[in-house]
């Protein structure tokens, strides 16, 4: 087992300076974060949209072509390593570290946002038929194949540097092909940089939102609400997590990341069951075989004919997000997957996450959008006030809404203490030269340290401010995974567990008479 690393003293007092910088900012000159936060934004989106886009299609197309070829029977470890962790445990941790909270707050809040208000440019009705599958099949979109396989190159890279190669964990030391097999401290320590910022940021953002959808579920539960409010949720939660990180990944985030898999479960079942049930299950293969059948449209759509905003709001955050998180969710995938061949490791990471986005979101966002289209419930008013609104207001149709709310509030706070344990066990890895077993205490300082964050973009602009600085930040980060893929392909090229290369017959000879080993076969 490779020892505890001392922490990197220099990179860990740029990356918490600048953090603090951020927090600072806010809290003491908020509109002037406010706009330059909107000038950034305006920047980024006008002139580097197109190439979120492109790069979101680059990784989905990469992890399928890996899968399938040669390459995917690589195991990410030595040949005759096992899996650490069992299935079931394997792809719970996965799923709350990769987008728990987000499915929480969007599941319902972006169907009937998009049917309501559907994307421009396409000439669709609001309100109409074709408004609700177009909801469906953008909302799927951006919470099925291309988040993950963000997420599965960049965990693929770190698993297969480090359980492989034998390299230490730490995310610079994955580009080595790229500097000729030799150590860069200084390159290599900007990368590590880049990577803690990118998690920083967002996670912040995860945790922001989770704060919000708790405070207004316990505004419907109690009628509190407020700033005071919302400073204290994140403080609690905060707590809750520190108490969580001290029990390890084997303790804590295994047991809480299986337990939120249960209870996300009972609430789907639930909705369900006492929702428009034959309505759901009509959605489930119609949402999919939309979202499969314009996928390609979805995947090329840069805004280059219409207005970027709702592009930037939507489309381009989402793809920020997920990439400012892959060093988070991929570490931590990549830490939890040793073992397992890169064949069997993309299909768990693409199709189990993915399979789990469609049934969340035709049961949660379906039912409201049947509800909606079919006149039983309006949910305009909700969407006015805020997306944290939306979840709450499907289950006030629905028996026994102040229970189910109740569950609601536990399972956003424990998605929250679950993505803040994984995101901190990362960040104190990244800056505890890539150990795998980083001081409790640094966990804990970067859990702390995110929640701040988290509460001083809040403070400063909301949601709004959640994403701006999602996107901003992960300019930078998303060049610096493409060279992450570059480095991957470099290695797996030379990896003997891939087997030879096919060889060619002599031209003017049919394809049976090859020679192999020296014999005509």
């Amino acid at each position: 087992m490779m020892r505890r690393q001392r922490p990197d003293l220099p990179l860990l007092a740029v990356a918490v300076g600048l953090l603090l910088a951020v927090v600072l900012w806010g809290a003491v000159f908020t509109e002037s974060l406010t706009v330059a936060g909107d000038a950034a934004l305006g920047w980024v989106v006008g002139n580097f949209g197109w190439l979120f886009v492109v790069a979101a299609d680059f990784f989905l197309i990469l992890a399928v072509v890996l899968a399938l070829s040669r390459y995917g029977r690589i195991r990410l470890g030595k040949d005759d390593d096992v899996p650490e962790f069992s299935n079931l445990a394997w792809t719970a941790m996965m799923f709350s570290s990769g987008m728990g909270i987000g499915l929480m707050f969007y599941g319902v809040a972006e169907p009937i946002t998009h049917m309501l208000s559907p994307p421009p440019g396409l000439g669709i009705e609001a309100g109409s038929p074709l408004a609700a599958r177009t909801a469906m099949e953008y909302s799927l979109f951006h919470w099925a194949l291309h988040p993950w396989a963000i997420y599965a190159v960049t965990g693929m890279a770190l698993a297969y540097s480090t359980f492989r190669m034998g390299r230490g964990n730490r995310f610079s030391e994955a580009f080595t092909p790229l500097f000729g097999g030799r150590s860069r401290p200084m390159v290599g320590r900007a990368l590590d940089l880049l990577a803690i910022l990118a998690t920083a940021f967002g996670t912040a953002t995860s945790l922001g939102l989770g704060a919000l959808q708790v405070e207004y579920g316990l505004n419907e539960l109690f009628g509190v609400s407020g700033r005071r409010l919302e400073v204290g949720v994140i403080v609690v939660l905060t707590g809750a997590f520190v108490l969580s990180a001290f029990t390890g990944v084997h303790r804590g985030v295994r047991v809480l990341s299986t337990v939120n898999v249960y209870l996300v479960a009972v609430l789907a079942v639930f909705i369900f069951l006492f929702g428009p049930t034959v309505a759901i299950l009509n959605l489930i293969p119609a949402s999919l075989g939309g979202y499969l059948n314009d996928l390609l449209a979805m995947s090329s759509r840069t805004g280059a004919f219409v207005d970027k905003a709702w592009l930037g709001t939507w489309t381009l955050f989402y793809w920020a997000w997920w990439m400012s998180w892959a060093p988070f969710v991929g570490a931590f995938i990549a830490r939890i997957s040793r073992g397992r061949t890169i064949r069997e490791f993309v299909i768990g990471v693409l199709l189990v996450p993915s399979g789990a986005s469609l049934l969340w979101f035709s049961i949660s966002g379906g039912s409201a959008v049947w509800m909606q289209l079919s006149g039983t419930a309006d949910f305009t008013a909700e969407i006015a006030q805020g997306a944290e609104a939306a979840l709450f207001a499907l289950l006030d149709q629905l028996p026994l809404a102040l229970l189910s709310t109740v569950l609601v509030v536990l399972l956003v706070g424990l998605y929250f203490v679950t993505s803040a344990d994984s995101a901190s066990l990362v960040l104190g890895s990244l800056s505890s030269r890539g150990s795998l077993d980083p001081s409790r205490l640094l966990v804990v300082m970067w859990g702390v340290l995110v929640g701040v964050v988290a509460l001083a973009l809040l403070l400063a602009g909301g949601l709004t401010a959640l994403q701006q600085a999602t996107i901003v930040v992960a300019l930078p980060f998303m060049i610096v995974m493409l060279l992450l893929c570059l480095a991957l392909v470099k290695e797996l090229r030379e990896d003997p567990g891939a087997g030879p290369l096919p060889r060619r017959a002599p031209r003017g000879l049919p394809g049976a008479f090859r020679r192999v080993g020296g014999e005509d076969e």
